[in-house]
């Protein structure tokens, strides 16, 4: 577990999480549609999330990749964190995915929270890289990304299909070996 401010920690999903990751999920549906792919009614519910965190728990332990959650003091869920795609061998990579509750944004908390993961990527295990993508009209996304020491590499055209399209994205990539924002914003 991380603690990213006075309020709020990061830590690895874990079973019985699938009722919280509903909630918010539905909480935040209007606010997340731009940003993600189509998402069924069945996504949204307790069943479905939980089916998705065993799946979740499970590829963590295979070490294919680990995700997180964003909690508020009261336990409730207000984002997450994904490194998915975890590549061992010569490439030791990762790819980062993320977002924040509406209503906890502006606040630095995207930031603290990749650069938590970040730390973990390269500390826990052992990762050399990780890339991101954001849709191109995302600025904040990607002023989160600059924070945390992120460089643009390129453009990928009809990257992954979001809000039902295939759409554009800038790709970003972050080298573990150079120096890390701690959790709290600072170098």
């Amino acid at each position: 577990m991380f603690r990213l401010d006075p309020e709020h920690t990061l830590r690895p999903v874990r079973t019985g999480d699938g009722a919280a990751l509903a909630r918010a999920y539905a909480a935040d549906r209007a606010h997340l549609a731009p940003w993600e792919p189509a998402r069924s009614e069945e996504f949204f519910t307790e069943e479905w999330q939980e089916r998705d965190v065993h799946r979740t728990v499970a590829e963590a332990q295979t070490g294919r990749s680990i995700r997180f959650v964003v909690t508020a003091p009261d336990e409730r869920i207000v984002g997450r964190m994904n490194l998915n795609g975890i590549v061992r061998g010569p490439f030791l990579s990762g790819d980062l995915g993320y977002w924040i509750a509406a209503d906890s944004t502006r606040r630095g908390l995207a930031t603290r929270a990749v650069a938590a993961v970040l730390r973990h990527a390269r500390d826990s295990l052992g990762l050399h890289r990780v890339q991101a993508a954001t849709l191109l009209h995302n600025a904040a996304s990607q002023r989160v990304l600059a924070a945390n020491g992120f460089t643009r590499i390129g453009i990928a055209p009809r990257y992954l299909e979001i809000a039902g399209e295939w759409q554009d994205h800038v790709l970003f990539q972050r080298l573990l070996d150079e120096g890390l924002m701690e959790p709290s914003g600072r170098p």
